[in-house]
Formats: structure tokens, C-alpha cells, sequence
């Protein structure tokens, strides 16, 4: 055999203008994207023969409801379908029923199938206010993970070492402390892993959290003689206090179906500096939009009128423009000591009812203690005026009560 016997490699594709722009929109406020050379490259491809990249984004259905940073990655999944690519939006209802281990120092105890479906069901139409439906594939891991049985979980636990396994920072910090861990929750990433075998994906995005099981679907590929996938890691969202990660869990949140007013008002409240890490992982705008607005604002003009610019642009992502335009008269009205149009009716028993029971029962406070605190902060007004009495006594009738800046209710109290 000669050297022109033998058949060259096929010439790589054209790196073009476009092809760059779509690798920055990649990149943007992105971790990491592992490798950045193979995902040029499947680019560069998909450009070249018009064939779009099939980009994959699982979630597990552990609550029903999506906050702002859920979002960060079904945010940057929008910005790859805007490009003409394939998302593939998938449900871990079978993973869910493992629970997975990322992040945990203890087993993370497994839901019945009954809350898997309930959560599953709102998870989708939730996700379609940042994804378009109209080119979203929306697919169940029980499809493929079901019918494995128990020879197809043997033979799939064959293609990983249990050295590699221990090689998770979250395994290997348990082994090491001595906490256990169960033999099903090896199954997870694997299982995740083969998620990636079973659509083919080009590209697996997730959290920084995520990481491990993302190499584990690009290594499962190899195994199972697929090109293998790139991952892109998304950094984790600050919430409202600016330091802890957004959780349910530590009350910094704001959920995507929370009311327009309470959004926009949440948006108003983040600092400052935090407000330009917000817009680079939560806003459409373009990078150069966002770095001239920073600019006119480092230049002297006042950073309320970028954080309003936030606040509209996710109200309106989540509610409508009129509903943005009606928060943010709210907003202003309540800056002048307004009281919002609607508020909360609750009506009461007992009077003359103490002040700190009265607030307890209106559900603007989760305990007597801690609406005395409120009390003593003079966070509590009663018609306009701040109450700080612990002793008061709320005679019968109708009063507006407010606690905070946000916090209104119309308090009917009976005898």
C-alpha cells in the first residue's frame, strides 16, 4: 500500500465569522465549556452542512416550582436554540427516584413516584416561558432507563471503576469522614451519563455542581462508539442577600411564577454590584448593551435606573410588558408611601387583639418573636403610622397593616 492508498482525513470545516459569534454566545457568563477546540469544531460542522447541534439540558423534578436561578442554565439554552440548534429538554424521572448525590454530604432521600409526576407536570410549562416550545424537544429518562431491567444496569455499571467513581470530590469527602454512602447513588451519574448515549447529545449543559456526571455522559459516548459530547457549566446564581447560592430553602429567591409586583420590587432589592452579575446570567442583552449601560453608570448615572431596566426586562419575560409597566407604578407608588392597589384581605377575630398575634395571623410575620423584632426595628405601620408598642391592642374595624417595604394586608378585625 502505497501512501495515496490511504484515504486522507476529511478536511476540517471552516472556522467563520459566525461560527465565532456562536462560540461567544457559548462562552458568556459560562464556568466552563470542556473542550472548547471540540465544540469549535461540532460548530463549525453544524454551520458548514446546516445540520443543527443536539444540546441537551436534564432536569430532576425535586420541587414543583422554578426560580430566577434555574434559570441561568435554560437562559443559555434559549441562546443555543436562537441559533438554529436542537434543545433537548429532559425530565430525570427516573434518576429522581435515585436522587442525586452532587453537592450532598448525606443520601438525599428519594421521592415517591406520585410527587415525581406532580412536579414533572408544572416543570415543563414553567421552562417554556424562557424556552421556545416550538423548537423544544421535551423527553422522559424513564423512556430508555426503564427498559434496561437489571441485566442492562449490569452491563452499563461495567464501562466505570468504582476508583473513578471515588474520584467525586462529594463521594470522596464522605468516604473520608466516614459517612455512608448507598451503592444506588453510584447509579446516578451513570444513569445521567447514559442519557447522553440515548439522545445523542452534541452538547450537556448544568450547573458547576454538575460537572462529574457531565464528563460521565461524554465518557459513556466513547464507550458506547459515539462522538462524545462537550459540557457546558453554568455558574450558580447569587440570590437576593448577594452571598448564599438562590435557594428555596434560605428565602433569597424569586420564583418565575411569583406575582409582577412582588418581581419587580425583588429585582430592586438585589445591591448594586450584584445587579450586573444578574444581568450577564439573567438578561437577554447583549454583552456591548450591557457593558455601555455600565458605563453610562460608572460615569454618574444613577444605578436604580439599570436595576429598573432589569427588573422590566425579567417581568416581562415571565409576565408581559403591561404587567411590567403596572409594577413598576406599584413600585413607585409604594417609594411615596403608597399603598398598592390590590393588597391582601384577611379578616380576624378577637379584637382587642394584640399586635403581634394580629400580624402572626395576617401571615405577615411567621411568629409572635419575630414581630416584635419587626416591631422593634419599626418595620410595622397600622394606616401610614409606625407602630413600635409591643403592648398595642388592635380595637375591632378595618386597617391597612404593612410590614417591611412589601408586605401589605387589609386586616378586618372582628370581635
Amino acid at each position: 500500500m502505497t501512501a495515496s492508498d490511504v484515504a486522507a482525513p476529511p478536511a476540517p470545516h471552516p472556522v467563520t465569522d459566525r461560527v465565532r459569534e456562536a462560540l461567544a454566545i457559548s462562552l458568556r457568563g459560562c464556568d466552563e465549556l470542556l473542550p472548547e477546540a471540540d465544540w469549535l469544531k461540532k460548530l463549525a460542522r453544524s454551520e458548514a452542512t446546516g445540520t443543527p447541534l443536539r444540546i441537551k439540558l436534564g432536569l430532576d423534578p425535586t420541587a414543583p416550582d422554578i426560580h430566577f436561578g434555574h434559570t441561568v442554565v435554560l437562559n443559555k439554552m434559549r441562546q443555543l436554540q436562537d441559533l438554529g440548534h436542537q434543545v433537548i429538554f429532559l425530565i430525570g424521572d427516573f434518576t429522581t427516584l435515585i436522587g442525586d448525590p452532587s453537592g450532598r454530604n448525606t443520601t438525599r432521600p428519594p421521592l415517591t413516584a406520585e410527587q415525581i409526576k406532580a412536579n414533572a407536570e408544572t416543570y415543563y410549562t414553567q421552562a417554556a416561558k424562557v424556552l421556545d416550545p416550538a423548537r423544544t424537544e421535551i423527553r422522559y429518562n424513564s423512556e430508555w432507563c426503564d427498559p434496561l431491567g437489571a441485566r442492562g444496569m449490569i452491563q452499563l455499571s461495567a464501562r466505570y471503576t468504582v476508583a473513578r467513581m471515588m474520584e467525586r470530590n462529594d463521594f470522596h469527602q464522605r468516604f473520608t469522614a466516614g459517612t455512608s454512602i448507598s451503592l444506588h447513588e453510584f447509579l446516578y451519574p451513570l444513569l445521567q451519563g447514559y442519557d447522553s448515549v440515548a439522545l445523542k447529545s452534541d452538547l450537556e449543559l448544568g450547573g458547576t455542581d454538575q460537572k462529574f456526571n457531565l464528563l460521565m455522559g461524554r465518557h459513556l459516548q466513547v464507550e458506547y462508539g459515539q462522538e462524545p459530547q462537550c459540557a457546558l457549566t453554568m455558574p450558580l446564581l447569587e440570590g437576593l442577600d448577594g452571598v448564599e447560592k438562590m435557594s428555596k430553602s434560605k428565602n433569597n429567591y424569586i420564583g418565575i411564577t411569583e406575582d409582577a409586583n412582588s418581581m419587580f420590587s425583588k429585582v430592586l432589592s438585589i445591591s448594586d454590584t450584584l445587579m450586573w452579575r444578574w444581568y450577564v446570567l439573567l438578561s437577554f442583552r447583549s454583552e456591548a448593551e450591557i457593558a455601555a449601560l455600565k458605563a453610562e453608570v460608572e460615569a454618574g448615572r444613577n444605578p436604580k435606573d439599570a436595576k429598573v431596566m432589569l427588573a422590566r426586562e425579567l417581568v416581562t419575560r415571565f409576565h408581559s410588558a403591561a404587567a411590567a409597566d403596572a409594577a413598576e407604578a406599584d413600585f413607585n407608588n409604594r417609594a411615596r408611601g403608597g399603598i398598592p392597589d390590590e393588597i391582601p384581605e384577611v379578616t380576624l377575630s378577637g379584637a382587642p387583639l394584640g399586635i403581634g398575634a394580629l400580624l402572626k395571623s395576617a401571615g405577615l410575620a411567621p411568629s409572635t418573636s419575630e414581630a416584635n423584632r419587626l416591631l422593634d426595628q419599626g418595620g410595622v405601620r397600622i394606616d401610614g403610622a409606625v407602630v413600635s408598642d409591643r403592648g398595642l391592642k388592635v380595637e375591632a374595624g378595618t386597617v391597612v397593616v404593612q410590614v417591611g417595604k412589601r408586605k401589605f394586608a387589609r386586616v378586618t378585625l372582628t370581635a
